[in-house]
Formats: C-alpha cells, structure tokens, sequence
C-alpha cells in the first residue's frame, strides 16, 4: 500500500473538479427548454462519432478491465488480451450488420427492439434480466475493483472509497444524463489511454535497466515465455478460463457480440447518433482504441510478475504498479483510473435508469416520451417528459445505493473478479445473442421462440455450472465456460427454432422494418476494417 504525495492529491482533485464542471458544463440547456427523455437518455440524438468511439471505451474499460485484466495478466498472461483484440473485429460487425437496422428502425433501448420484432412479454422479462446483471454483476463490479485499486494507491479506507466512487460518478451524471457521460468521455479516454501508457512505459524501463523499454519487454518474454501464449493448451493451468481456440472461434464470439451488439449501456452510445455514418466512424475509433488497450492494461500485470512475484492476490498487480510511480505521475496515473472507473460507472447507471423508466415505468403506466417519438408528436407533454426524468434520477439513486451495498458480499472473496463478471454475465449472453441474431436476420422467429432460448440459456447455464460437490454434474462442471456458453447458444438456439416454427406469429407480430436498410459501409469503413484484421493476424501470428 501507497499514499499520495500532496502533490498527487492536487493532481487529482483538479481533474475531480475539472470533469466534474465540464460536465456540469456540456449539460447545460438553451433558455427555456426544459431536459425531456430525448436529452436525458439520448443526448438529443446528437452525438458526433469522436464522442461516440471515446464514450464506447470510457463505459468499457473501468476498473473491471483496468484492475481485473491487469489482474488475469499476472495470473494468466498475454492470453487474456484477447477479450480486447477479438472485440475490435465485434465492433466492425456491430457497425456494418446491426447499427444500420437498429438506428433505421429509431430503437432506442434493446428491450424495445425486442417488443417491436417480438412482442411485450419479453420486453419485460429481459428488461429485468438486463437490470439485474447491470446492478449485481457489473455495476458492482465496477464499484468494488475501483475501490480496491483507490484504496491501496491512496491508502484509504476501502468503504470509504466504495462510497465516495459511486457517489461521485452518480452527481457527475444526475443532472445531464447520457450527455453529460458522453461528451466529456473524450477527455477521460484521452487520460486513460495517457496514464496508461507511463505506466507500462516506466515498468518497462525498471525491468530493462539501462536497456530501457525494448530491453523491458525482451526481458519479459525471455524470462516468462508462458505468459506470452496467446492460445492456451489444454494442460495450462487457465484453461477453463480461456480454452485455446475458443477464444477465435468459439464461445468468446457469443460473449462479444452479446457484449458490443446488445448491451443497452454501449450500444446506447450509437443509438443517440447523429447519423448512421457518424455511428459507424465511431465504432472504427473503438475498435483501434480497443486493439491498443492489452499496451496499457495486461503489460503492467505481467511486469508486475517480476516486480511483485509475492502479491497476495492477482487483482492488487495494477496498483502496485502504480504505486512505483514518482510523485506527480503517480497523481495522472491515479486520476487516469478514477477517470475509467467514473465514466465506466456513470454510463452503467445512466442505462440503468433508461432501462427502467422507458421499458418498465413507462410502459407500466401508459405513458409515452420524446425518446420514443422521433416524429415530435404534440400529445407528449411537458408533465410527462419531466416525471419520466425525475423517475430516472431516482432509479440511478436507488440502482447506486444497492451496489455500493452488496459489492462486498458478492465479490469481495474473489481472487480474479473479471472472471466473475464473464462466468455469470455467461448466464444469460448465449440467450441473448440467440433472439437478436434470430431477430435481427430470421423473419420467422416468434416471441415464444425467442423466451425459449431465453430461459434455456439461463436454465442451461446453471446446469453446467452448478458444483459436482453440491449435487452438480461433474462432467458438466469440468467444461470451460467459454465452451459451456458455445454448447448453450447452439442448444438455445436450437429451441427457438423449433418452438417459432412449431408456434408462428401473427404477421403483424414484426414491427421492425428491413426497407430501406443497406449494408454497404464507406470505403474509410472498408479500409479501416481490412487494417484491424491485418493487425489482428499479425499479433495472433506472433503470440500463437
């Protein structure tokens, strides 16, 4: 454990300041007009594709990634560096495949996507399924890995940090909603990626001596050659959690395009564009900025195995390292990680609160918002449009409160918790990416197909995952979960098949239009597109 030199707390403070006025700042309204639903959820529907690619990474990469990936580094090595590279190619699919029907169509939240192709009943189910995983899962996940990281960097105590993080990221985004978050990411991923890179610069530079950075990185791969295994085999001690080629060509696909194509607190980035172009030159800048984040997360944990070879646990590598910085730089570095982990928490709760009040409250109570009507209807009132913001402030309060609560009991034994995050958002991934690709590209799947792979993604999940020693199936148990999620998407998607073509839909069921959507992408798309997969060969090439 470290402290912070005043000099590193006025580093911080200024930039907590800082972000905090900008987006006071950005959140701003003209005189006299009142933030409605398009505003607070949306951002107007005006997001240019700078914002859009930044906000992308921000609401990614948190603690979870910055602590927890750094953490899977020391422990596993390079091989888990993967979750970011294959996600590059996921983001160029999201942008060609699933942002020209999804912004087409003038969606708005994922459940609503499910209404309009399927029907109501599972709007409702997986709006609560998505709520439950954003709060129990990932929210406090998020919460807890930053706290860890603040309290050993700033030697506070833990409670205190798990407070102040979400309390904090929870005021920076009450007011201004999705723009507040977005608009001010590009200044938190400017950090990040900054911070990031000094860090695994001056690591480096301590391993190689006089050898500097180069003399670093050759030391590392000289002296822990096992952790430079980009596909592991299957006596590598991590297999379970990164089975070999699974990660290229198996269940990691299901996890990513679930992850970038369905999740309502990313893709609500690309939903509030401007345009369908400026969607997709957004989505080019996560993808370059997602093949550079291993530079900047993993490095710094598989250095830290020859820096710290004696941690306690694998999650304290990314701030240990930090805390070999030198006074100032250990500030930028520090406000670098608050930054992730407050962008990151922000978006997460801003798509909560957007989840409930627009698929459940509203819904629940009849009443429609500018966020669901692009044509400007004069029904939509002012009443309306200000209870539907003031119940999202108060779902973001109430969603806030209950992480930052059960973030200790949940996670707080857990040796890696980015693998908790993927083993039990693994639950329900294979169900989701089954009833939007079926929905997306198969005409005759019905709402009762699409429950059916829904609940038997979960009912699966569970059955592989329940332990051999409390009444589980070992055989079952002994299977990777990136495997077990592969073997439940095909079993789920198997079942919606059948059950759609056992029970077909009325023929005014599909509200999801197909005219006029095209799939041709500019040629700076293309080009952009065929550089990511040179990289990607180039990099698997080397590590295999």
């Amino acid at each position: 454990m470290t402290s912070l030199s005043q000099i590193d707390l006025i580093v911080v403070i200024v930039y907590a300041i800082g972000i905090f006025g900008l987006a006071q700042w950005v959140s701003r309204e003209k005189a006299g007009h009142a933030k409605d639903t398009s505003d607070y959820f949306l951002a107007s529907k005006s997001l240019p594709w700078w914002a859009i690619g930044a906000s992308l990474i921000a609401a990614n990469i948190s603690a979870e990634q910055i602590v927890g990936m750094s953490g899977s580094g020391y422990a596993i090595g390079l091989a888990i560096a993967s979750y970011e590279w294959m996600a590059a190619l996921t983001l160029l699919i999201v942008g060609k495949y699933f942002l020209p029907i999804f912004l087409k169509n003038e969606i708005y939240t994922m459940p609503q996507f499910l209404e309009q192709r399927f029907g109501p009943t599972i709007r409702t189910v997986m709006a609560v399924f998505w709520l439950a995983l954003y709060i129990f899962v990932n929210l406090t996940s998020i919460l807890w890995l930053g706290s860890i990281a603040v309290t050993q960097v700033a030697g506070i105590n833990q409670d205190v940090a798990l407070f102040g993080l979400g309390a904090f990221a929870l005021i920076y985004q009450l007011r201004g909603g999705l723009k507040a978050v977005a608009l001010t990411d590009i200044v938190q991923v400017t950090l990040l990626v900054l911070g990031g890179l000094v860090i695994s610069y001056l690591t480096l530079s301590k391993i190689g001596g006089d050898a500097g950075v180069i003399g670093g990185f050759s030391r590392l791969t000289t002296e822990l050659p096992e952790k430079f295994d980009m596909i592991l085999s299957p006596d590598n001690p991590f297999y379970k959690d990164l089975p070999g080629l699974s990660v290229l060509i198996g269940g990691m696909w299901i996890a990513n395009l679930s992850y970038w194509g369905f999740n309502q607190y990313i893709i609500q980035r690309a939903l509030a564009a401007k345009s369908l172009s400026e969607a997709q030159k957004g989505v080019v800048f996560a993808a370059f900025l997602k093949l550079l984040m291993p530079v900047i997360i993993v490095l710094p944990g598989i250095a830290a195995v020859i820096l710290a070879p004696d941690l306690a646990k694998p999650d304290q590598a990314y701030p240990t390292m930090m805390g070999l910085l030198p006074v100032g730089l250990l500030g930028l570095v520090f406000a670098a990680l608050v930054a992730a982990i407050i962008a990151s928490t922000a978006s997460k709760i801003n798509s909560i609160a957007t989840i409930f009040t627009l698929d459940l409250y509203a819904k629940a109570m009849g009443v429609q918002s500018r966020a669901q009507d692009a044509g400007g209807n004069a029904d939509l009132t002012t009443a309306h449009e200000k209870q539907l913001v003031l119940v999202g402030r108060i779902t973001a309060v109430v969603a806030t409160l209950l992480a930052i609560f059960t973030a200790r009991p949940l996670l707080g034994s857990l040796d890696q918790a980015f693998q908790y995050i993927q083993e039990f958002s693994g639950f329900v991934t294979p169900g989701i990416t089954v009833i939007f690709l079926l929905g997306l590209f198969w005409p005759r799947a019905t709402e009762a197909g699409a429950l059916t792979g829904a609940v038997a993604s979960v009912l699966l999940s569970f059955l592989f995952w329940f332990p051999a020693d409390q009444g589980g199936i070992a055989a079952l148990n002994a299977v990777p979960f990136m495997n077990r999620m592969l073997i439940v998407f095909f079993i789920s998607l198997a079942l919606a098949v059948v059950v759609s073509l056992a029970r077909p839909a009325r023929a005014d069921s599909n509200r999801i239009t197909m005219q006029g959507v095209s799939f041709g992408t500019t040629t700076g798309f293309n080009v952009a597109g065929v550089i990511v997969i040179l990289i990607l060969i180039a990099l698997y090439a080397t590590w295999w």
